[in-house]
């Protein structure tokens, strides 16, 4: 079909605006990227630089030699973990439960989780709660708090609504108990919506900055979010540490220390999710239609 030159120029215009809009998009993490690599005398010579003449892992290995920045980095790396993984336990038992019809108050029961999608109680009485429990300053009140939420979990029941009843009415028949249905039966069928949830789990963990904030008072404890919160007041400071002396020999600029941890904090998920993509697009697609 040929384009009249209207419809030409209007593609046309479509592209360039896309082109400029992605390349305005990008450019942040390209110039992170581009300090965080940049020689530190260079740096201090060209504040802007787009592309450096000398590279160099300094920034790199300065944030990998510091205690502190290490266990942050580990601190998130067991919260991504451990809580994805018992998020996940505890959401698709639950929305397991409730999408079997022969749950009693299955519907009584919906409508709690329903509520708290738009009800929410606060700050002061969510701390009064983790506090009462005994969990403050502990990296159990970053993972227990947050293990659920009603919009997961209905969403998840509207997976498990998709699977047939005559799968499971054939496993009770072979001897199958109900622990034995759902681990060997609903979760292996049900893995692209694990999958899709889980990266959605995994990377409100590993993000975790404001309940770290509100429960941790031990700095050992924080996860890397705040640690690049604090590296943004002061780099050398937040790190710490005897490697700061090293820092100060080699005159590391707090620029690329700062793009450096920046680069450190996402590349993780970054590198998860092109590997994840296939089934995070499908079991999001299931999930949203069979609500």
């Amino acid at each position: 079909m040929k384009l009249s030159r209207g419809e030409r120029l209007f593609n046309g215009f479509n592209i360039a605006f896309l082109l400029l809009l992605g390349v305005t998009c990008l450019f942040p993490f390209y110039y992170i990227a581009i300090v965080s690599f940049t020689d530190p005398t260079e740096y201090y010579q060209k504040p802007f630089i787009l592309l450096p003449d000398h590279w160099t892992l300094g920034a790199y290995k300065y944030l990998m030699s510091t205690p502190a920045f290490l266990n942050s980095i580990q601190v998130s790396g067991f919260l991504a973990t451990v809580g994805t993984l018992l998020s996940l336990l505890v959401s698709s038992g639950l929305a397991y439960a409730i999408s079997r019809k022969r749950l009693r108050f299955r519907r009584t029961l919906m409508l709690l989780i329903f509520l708290t999608t738009i009800l929410q109680a606060g700050m002061i009485p969510s701390y009064m709660v983790v506090k009462g429990l005994g969990m403050i300053n502990s990296i159990w009140s970053l993972i227990i708090p947050a293990l659920t939420g009603g919009w997961y979990i209905l969403l998840m029941k509207g997976f498990f609504d998709s699977i047939p009843d005559s799968l499971e009415e054939a496993a009770r028949i072979d001897g199958a108990h109900e622990l034995g249905i759902f681990f060997r039966i609903i979760l292996p069928l049900s893995l692209p919506a694990l999958v899709a949830f889980g990266l959605f789990f995994a990377v409100g963990y590993w993000n975790t900055f404001f309940s770290a904030v509100i429960y941790l008072n031990d700095h050992t404890k924080w996860p890397l979010q705040v640690l690049l919160q604090q590296m943004l007041i002061d780099p050398m400071t937040a790190v710490g540490g005897a490697s700061t002396q090293i820092a100060s020999q080699v005159r590391m600029p707090p620029e690329t220390l700062k793009m450096a941890a920046v680069m450190i904090a996402t590349l993780p998920i970054m590198l998860v999710y092109p590997f994840l993509q296939k089934h995070f697009a499908k079991g999001a697609m299931v999930g949203s239609v069979k609500g």
